[in-house]
């Protein structure tokens, strides 16, 4: 998606969150965690690598809900589309995974995606494409 910076970014969270993703646009309830660290499933990331990072929710959040909220990114058009492909997992104590569209103009977040706990214990694949004539946030 395109900010004012690159035309792309590559996310992983081995260092820390990534460009689009500030660490102030991380509620409470995500924790940045490996295969690794003693929490139960998942024990890789979607590659298999026990000790590459990913986000998760912590096991307190299970009763509510938490939001990643990213970067404000420009609009698209013909030549600036926005593409999102992202790895999750859905467990059987999850919910539901939404991803919600802002634009800039309006107050509420447009929900644009959702999976529910069908695909259990597993990593998934998802790209979703966003059309946006002003500033917008995911």
């Amino acid at each position: 998606c395109f900010n004012s910076g690159s035309s792309w970014d590559k996310c992983d969270f081995e260092t820390n969150l990534c460009k689009s993703l500030p660490e102030f646009n991380l509620h409470p309830g995500w924790i940045r965690r490996n295969g690794q660290s003693g929490m139960g499933p998942p024990y890789s990331d979607h590659n298999g690598n026990e000790s590459a990072y990913f986000l998760s929710l912590s096991s307190e959040i299970q009763s509510s809900s938490a939001a990643l909220r990213t970067n404000v990114f420009l609009p698209t058009d013909e030549e600036h589309i926005c593409q999102i492909r992202f790895h999750y997992w859905v467990s059987q104590m999850s919910g539901t995974l939404m991803v919600g569209l802002q634009k800039h103009s309006e107050d509420t977040v447009t929900n644009i995606w959702q999976v529910s706990g069908e695909l259990r214990n597993q990593w998934n694949v998802n790209t979703i494409t966003i059309n946006s004539t002003e500033k917008y946030e995911v």
